[in-house]
């Protein structure tokens, strides 16, 4: 049986000498290096009575060691639970209580702010700071750097992913290797890695995008990373002449685009931009493609998931769609109250079935029942439609669909139209309770660096193009929009900011 997960992302680059992670300060590690200091650190968990199926919840910065970690917590067949470095207190009591781990491994700098919570949670506490000094490194230095993987199957969870608990608690998503593995592989295959690519790896590693979908795409292919600790534009732009491929959110490109020395010639060897975690605007593609040449891949993917569609490495990458279903990956829109499944173009609840989709919420049943049908399929919570050529549209969440004196509403179709107006740079449409219509419209717009948008005029045209139901009924600037650590607008953020815009006395 052996351990997947392991054999085939990790053990198969056993004693390869060739670089795996370059770092900021000019270090590589090989793979072996690097495995090496994964099977310490397997034998430093597995000495501290740790058994298969514990729970490790971790709150650290990016590292060379934070990423073996996660290898020696497949290695010794523990979940690994990523947890993400913004989080508070109070927030971490929640999934250290939650999710029953066994060991919390944090920064020395919040130790004394998370012992309590170890404590009553009678797990362990170690270090592990970014510069990869702390109490668990003390402890795996004096290990042997070999350790047999536990066995596993494919069955066996491998990983919790928490939910960003935009409504109501987080909810921890269980992901078994089979899920973790059948993605990896799809995504090579799709996206033509090989052991020749160098990855750009800015993105973080306590999310879905950064650790499950860059690192073991890169790990699975045998290539290697240019490992940043975050982005920063000046790094990006200098190393760029020595990877191929780069994986980031839409505010990569953004950044990258906002600076003249981001050029054609810059970027003219790169074989492969990625983009996902937050949708991509369409003008964002078409000034990336003007100029540089290359047409941003835009995917579509989730914490329960991972990766369901993706544009095409060959044939046509279209702005404003996310591409089509992976080989492996059935994806179906059905009308949100019955669950029928809808004709091409109509726009409905997304629902994907596949070897990718998680086990189901951890001491959950309820939400699992609700969300994960028994035949398979997982009801995402994104609206969207499929065009007549296979392509997915993404619409927005359910939750943000705007009910309006009985009226459907989308916010996507409307956001569309006010990003293209003169001087503004973004959008974000949201519902608020009104006493005559139950939900009404309003607009957030964020304008162009050094421009006010005239609010009549945008008023006027959107009089003109869309029906009178759909008008925002307040048009408001903001400077920028509020976003989570992977950029994705946070309209449960600017709902609460707004909920009493029409109250009425």
């Amino acid at each position: 049986m052996g351990n997947p997960l392991y054999d085939r992302l990790f053990g198969i680059h056993a004693g390869k000498q060739t670089p795996f992670l370059h770092l900021p300060d000019g270090r590589k590690l090989t793979h072996a290096d690097f495995l090496d200091t994964a099977a310490r650190i397997a034998n430093a968990l597995t000495g501290m009575e740790l058994e298969p199926g514990d729970r490790v919840a971790v709150q650290v910065e990016k590292s060379p060691e934070a990423l073996a970690l996660y290898a020696a917590c497949v290695q010794a067949g523990l979940i690994f639970l990523p947890l993400n470095t913004g989080y508070t207190t109070q927030e971490l009591s929640y999934f250290i209580e939650n999710s029953g781990a066994t060991m919390v491994v944090c920064d020395a700098a919040v130790e004394a702010r998370l012992t309590p919570l170890a404590q009553a949670q009678n797990a362990r506490l170690e270090t592990l700071n970014a510069d990869g000094s702390g109490s668990l490194m003390r402890r795996s230095l004096g290990m042997l750097p070999a350790f047999e993987p536990v066995r596993r199957s494919e069955d066996d969870l491998a990983a919790f992913l928490y939910t960003s608990g935009t409504t109501g608690r987080s909810k921890g998503a269980m992901l078994t290797q089979a899920n973790l593995l059948s993605n990896a592989e799809t995504l090579v295959q799709e996206w033509r890695f090989t052991e020749d690519d160098v990855l750009l790896h800015a993105l973080p590693i306590f999310h879905t995008h950064g650790l499950f979908v860059a690192t073991n795409v890169v790990l699975a292919s045998g290539g290697s990373m240019i490992f940043l600790p975050r982005f920063d534009l000046d790094d990006m732009l200098r190393l760029m002449p020595r990877v191929t491929t780069m994986m980031g959110v839409p505010t990569f490109y953004t950044r990258l685009l906002s600076d003249d020395r981001f050029s054609r010639d810059l970027s003219q060897h790169m074989r492969l931009f990625v983009s996902g975690s937050a949708p991509l605007l369409a003008d964002t593609h078409e000034q990336f493609e003007a100029r540089t040449g290359h047409r941003i891949l835009e995917r579509y993917g989730m914490t329960e998931t991972n990766m369901n569609t993706s544009n095409p490495y060959d044939g046509e990458r279209r702005a404003g769609t996310v591409g089509l279903p992976l080989p492996d990956v059935e994806l179906k829109v059905t009308d949100p109250e019955t669950g029928d499944t809808l004709p091409e173009g109509e726009i409905g609840m997304i629902e994907v079935r596949g070897p990718n989709v998680f086990q189901g919420y951890w001491q959950m049943p309820e939400k699992t029942a609700a969300e994960l049908r028994e035949d398979g399929f997982f009801i995402t919570g994104d609206l969207g439609r499929v065009d007549a050529d296979g392509y997915v549209h993404i619409i927005g969440r359910g939750k943000d669909l705007i009910i309006s004196g009985g009226y459907n509403i989308y916010p996507k179709e409307i956001e569309l139209l006010l990003d293209e107006q003169p001087g503004v740079l973004e959008s974000a449409v949201i519902g608020v309770p009104h006493p005559d219509f139950g939900e009404t419209v309003v607009g957030i717009l964020v304008p162009e660096p050094g421009e006010t948008p005239d609010i009549a005029t945008i008023e006027s045209a959107v009089g003109q193009a869309l029906a009178r139901f759909k008008h925002p009924r307040r048009l408001i600037l903001l400077d920028e929009l509020p976003r989570n650590t992977m950029g994705k607008v946070q309209k449960n953020v600017l709902r609460d900011s707004y909920k009493d815009l029409f109250a009425q006395g």
